[in-house]
């Protein structure tokens, strides 16, 4: 099985086969960006005790203070949730470069697509990796705008180790093609059980019904915590949802194939 999309370097401290892998999925392992917790303690000692619903606020609070991000919408600067509101609406434009640039630093999983295949094209590479530089010949802050990427990570861990669900999953929903660039089977186990490897960042849907309206399947997968950067009451308020969209670290997972 090729593992060209995936480099040796990484900064969650275990091999970014296994952080890749379906197995993973199945029995995973506490994940975090390396440093993060500890340079930003004070983001998480301001975090113990709070309620879900004010969770959000702190962590906003804290990345205005901390960072100089704006809590509005400031449309001239570029920030996390501005990053995050141009991936909701598009997630193959700058935005979402930015962000698959972030997934590929911090867990090493290269992308496998943005805008169109990147991996088994010479031309496609050349035109992510114009992509990838197009935020520093704009003058933006790409390490700035990853460590704000990294704190929303963690901040995701830690609420969802506090008042996700039990067991740590969650069943996720994306309408695709059977036949798409952004999904590539790796291994058909059973006639509709497959393993699929997904783009290094993607976007799944708690709502099955919602799924339907993309594409001629189904696909469902078990996405555990680790995997999961986004999800809409992580930050009630400041984005849509009306997808109830999650945003996950991609890679292989065991995938049901349902009809659209």
């Amino acid at each position: 099985m090729s593992t060209s999309h995936l480099h040796a370097r990484n900064m969650i401290g275990m091999p970014t086969a296994l952080f890749a892998s379906a197995a993973f999925n199945l029995t995973p392992m506490p994940t975090h960006v390396a440093g993060v917790e500890k340079a930003h303690a004070r983001l998480f000692k301001r975090l113990e005790g709070t309620a879900a619903a004010a969770a959000p606020g702190v962590f906003t609070g804290y990345m205005a203070e901390a960072l100089g991000v704006p809590r509005g919408r400031d449309g001239k600067m570029f920030s996390y949730l501005r990053l995050l509101r141009g991936w909701f609406f598009d997630s193959n434009q700058l935005e979402g470069a930015i962000m698959k640039g972030w997934a590929e630093s911090r867990f090493g999983l290269a992308p496998l697509y943005h805008g169109e295949s990147i991996a088994d094209d010479a031309g496609a590479r050349r035109a992510w990796r114009a992509w990838h530089q197009a935020p520093r010949l704009a003058g933006v802050d790409l390490e700035g705008l990853f460590t704000q990427l990294d704190l929303l990570y963690e901040y995701a861990q830690w609420w969802l180790a506090r008042f996700g669900p039990r067991p740590r999953y969650f069943t996720l929903y994306r309408g695709a093609n059977r036949v798409s660039p952004e999904h590539r089977v790796r291994e058909e186990r059973e006639r509709d059980l497959w393993v699929v490897r997904n783009n290094n960042l993607v976007s799944y849907s708690l709502d099955r019904e919602r799924a339907d309206e993309f594409g001629d399947a189904v696909l469902k997968v078990e996405a555990p915590f680790e995997k999961i950067l986004c999800f809409p009451e992580l930050l009630s308020g400041c984005l849509p949802h009306y997808e109830r969209e999650y945003i996950l670290i991609g890679g292989d997972y065991l995938t049901e194939i349902l009809p659209g």
